[in-house]
């Protein structure tokens, strides 16, 4: 693994040097005029962490991702709801997600929420699709990947604008087509709204790599329209289960051997060093070993049993990300190859921070060997678990959702058409709900108030990123302004450099609202709410202003 290492050195070198060279003359030469419709590529990773790719600081082998980043720009404060379906409801919508109809997760709504406004599980009548609105004004419009907002013919992606669309609807399923025959499987696949049954799915099917199969198939069935694309490659990786195809699997084989904390401190060295954080960042103090009841463990008191255990699903999952990339690596070269790159809108990003919380899993009853000797397989069902996810929200504070920076706080590369070298970059809050509007901007159309065709819709609420991405600001937001979300009973709320949390699991906090100065602290490792009790009084008045807004409702409620 040592050309790892070398590469890793290099690509900080890189990195520095090509951020270091941004000034403002360089700024203003690199901004080109863009098309009036260019073609938009949205990629989604699902549970990427904030440091697992090498442009944020992560030792895993990232190039085509990490190529984006030295052609485009990061947002170091890009930030999501904290669970998948919400923040996909958010990037659809470009709406708070209660408004959207995913006020919580479908499959974790609580009896007293089911059916209520906000709370309907599926993206709701009056949320209006981006994809449709693309597709009105001239778009072809494809999905492949995941789409979590809804189960019926009604709420599927081919009911919601996307000319061509292969979905899984559920929020996640077996990466393999293989699967021990015990395993009960509830995965629904769909084609242009069509159900296509697992058993008519290739016998190589991986799902990264046949997402990316579906969705080059669109862009060359309509490369010859003439009209622009806007292409959602909405991967499933590297969301548990842990696997990765068998060319993955010993990639990283020792890497991980050194333990969590080895690798975590690794990763905030390098986000220093190439400015992804400040020098001075005081990085989140690890909390599995502390609060969690369950007790997680330090590397040093694991058995040698444990400890192998947890490096080989390290190991897979850092496969499955380099997997990932070279998937986005795949399409790019088609872009190049069909000279479409250069007149091409990228987004790569993730959906929320890393998972940490283990859901339930299967074991030898559902046919799974979980030994060692067999993570990573078809036969296999592995998360890594609240100790590696720590390693990949670094340099946050705990994982997704959790009112915590590690849940909402996301990598996010924008590359505009036609850009050619990196631009500064840029540490300002940025939101999911801002895609929306700024997609509409670039394709020039107008970001639609209150009404659609005819039907009544919640008004899109993001700010476009068009002044920020092209150099005429550093920031789209008021110093003062104020953010807010909740979800699972998890809460927070935002103003200037200040920041309330209250955890909906008591034990991964303090059991009451924390406050953190995120300027100075956004670890959260400080919580100054006795030393501040009017800070904390003025941000409870944002939050519910917030709910009030958007028809929070108590997740909790008795």
């Amino acid at each position: 693994m040592k050309y790892r290492a070398i590469l890793s050195s290099l690509s900080i070198a890189l990195f520095s040097l090509s951020l270091a060279g941004c000034n403002d003359n360089d700024n203003q030469e690199n901004v080109v005029s863009t098309p009036k419709q260019p073609n938009i590529l949205f990629i989604m990773a699902d549970d990427l962490g904030y440091s697992d790719l090498g442009a944020f600081g992560g030792e895993i082998h990232t190039p085509n991702i990490d190529n984006l980043a030295q052609e485009g720009r990061l947002l170091t404060d890009y930030h999501t709801a904290p669970t998948c379906s919400p923040t996909r409801s958010q990037l659809i919508s470009g709406t708070d997600h209660h408004l959207a109809g995913i006020g919580a997760m479908a499959e974790l709504t609580p009896e007293h929420l089911k059916g209520q406004p906000g709370y309907e599980g599926y993206l709701n009548e009056r949320s209006l699709s981006i994809a449709q609105v693309l597709k009105d004004n001239g778009y072809r419009t494809y999905i492949s990947g995941k789409w979590h907002l809804g189960l019926t013919p009604e709420s599927n992606a081919h009911a919601k604008g996307f000319d061509h669309s292969f979905t899984l609807l559920q929020g996640l399923d077996h990466h393999f087509k293989q699967a021990p025959s015990a395993f009960k499987r509830n995965s629904t696949y769909t084609e242009d709204g069509q159900i296509i049954p697992i058993s008519a799915l290739p016998d190589d099917f991986f799902s990264t790599n046949y997402f990316t199969d579906k969705l080059l198939s669109y862009l060359d069935s309509g490369k010859n329209s003439g009209k622009p694309f806007f292409a959602y490659a909405a991967y499933t990786a590297p969301h548990w289960p842990i696997q990765a195809p068998a060319e993955y699997r010993e990639k990283y084989r020792g890497v991980y051997d050194v333990g969590y904390d080895a690798i975590r401190n690794a990763r905030i060295s390098r986000q220093k060093q190439l400015g992804i954080i400040p020098a001075n960042f005081d990085a989140a103090e690890p909390i599995a070993t502390q609060n969690a009841p369950q007790k997680y463990g330090k590397w040093d008191e694991l058995t040698a049993e444990q400890k192998a255990l947890e490096a080989r699903k390290m190991e897979i999952y850092a496969g499955m990300v380099e997997n990932l990339d070279a998937n986005v690596g795949r399409i790019i070269q088609y872009l190049k190859q069909n000279n479409l790159y250069d007149n091409t809108l990228i987004f790569f990003v993730s959906d929320n921070g890393a998972e940490g919380f283990v859901r339930g899993g299967y074991g030898s009853e559902s046919g799974f060997d979980n030994s060692v000797a067999n993570v990573g397989t078809p036969t296999s069902y592995h998360y890594i678990g609240p100790r590696w996810a720590e390693v990949s929200a670094a340099p946050f504070h705990l994982w997704k959702d959790t009112a915590g920076e590690g849940a909402t706080t996301a990598p996010a590369i924008v590359k505009l058409p036609n850009q050619k070298k990196a631009e500064a970059t840029n540490h300002s809050f940025a939101s999911v709900l801002d895609v929306f509007p700024t997609l509409l901007e670039y394709a020039h159309i107008p970001v639609p108030q209150g009404q659609y065709n005819g039907r009544a819709i919640n008004t899109p609420s993001g700010i476009s990123w068009k002044p920020l991405l092209e150099n005429k600001t550093d920031t789209i937001r008021p110093a003062n302004f104020s953010f807010a979300d909740e979800l699972h009973g998890s809460k927070y709320a935002k103003q200037g450099e200040w920041k309330i949390a209250l955890q909906g699991r008591p034990e991964l906090g303090t059991g009451t609202w924390e406050l953190y100065n995120i300027k100075l602290d956004r670890g959260e490792r400080q919580n100054v709410a006795q030393l501040y009790p009017a800070k904390v009084q003025e941000l409870l008045s944002v939050y519910q202003k917030y709910t009030e807004k958007n028809g929070v409702q108590e997740y909790n409620a008795k």
